[in-house]
């Protein structure tokens, strides 16, 4: 005999809903909730030839996700580390490669020290200033004359590639006169600098050249002109 169908209770049912928030956290999410789990129930098995047997399907079956670089040594050592770390470093097998610590992986990199740390004038650069420094150690003569004309000129460049506006001699002059700490002086100087369209014609033909040969160039939206074709000229005289 059949048995009778029993309707279940919507709120019995909902019971038995599992959310994620409920659940424990993934320590690498790629991998999913299924190989966590795998990883869990092999770090809890009490037989050390069963366990190390499925911590090797459990390898298989991540570079399962990426088969191109399964067989690859330093991919395989990588799956290895991964390992570990989803385990939460509880799982004890032998590993083919040195077993990772907690404490190696929660190592902060060293703080890069940076040449300024807050320079006034970022449209300079840095290597303005290191110029600047070399010129200062020269001495005296026509060479190093001619090192800061150069060096203004360039600093010019510079400013003009910020501000595609015109600016003045003595604007430069100031800023260098700033940036050397007052040991290079040509505010009240006759010198004269490079004229400005061309600077900004130099600007222009180097941004050309560091563009990409392959890359396409902007087309003119303006439409062509719409010529009207003449069907008499088509038929047979």
């Amino acid at each position: 005999m059949v048995p009778k169908y029993i309707k279940e209770n919507a709120n019995d049912t909902v019971q038995y809903l599992e959310y994620n928030a409920e659940r424990p956290h993934l320590i690498i999410p790629e991998y999913g909730r299924h190989l966590q789990k795998l990883i869990d129930q092999a770090t809890a098995i009490e037989d050390r030839e069963l366990r190390n047997k499925t911590a090797k399907y459990i390898i298989y079956v991540m570079g399962g996700l990426n088969p191109h670089l399964r067989d690859v040594p330093d991919f395989q050592h990588k799956l290895w580390d991964q390992l570990f770390i989803m385990s939460n470093f509880k799982i004890d097998v032998d590993s083919p490669y040195p077993i990772p610590s907690r404490e190696v992986l929660q190592l902060k990199p060293e703080v890069l020290q940076y040449p300024q740390n807050f320079p006034k004038y970022r449209f300079y650069g840095n290597n303005i200033k290191y110029m600047i420094d070399v010129a200062n150690k020269w001495e005296e003569g026509e060479m190093k004359g001619a090192l800061i004309k150069v060096i203004a000129n360039h600093m010019k460049k510079s400013y003009l590639s910020w501000n595609k506006d015109t600016v003045t001699d003595a604007v430069i002059f100031e800023h260098l006169y700033e940036l050397s700490a007052g040991t290079i002086n040509l505010i009240q100087s006759d010198e004269e600098l490079l004229n400005t369209t061309d600077l900004m014609r130099t600007n222009k033909r180097v941004s050309n050249k560091i563009m990409p040969a392959g890359q396409p160039k902007i087309q003119s939206n303006k439409k062509k002109p719409f010529v009207k074709k003449n069907n008499n000229q088509n038929k047979i005289q």
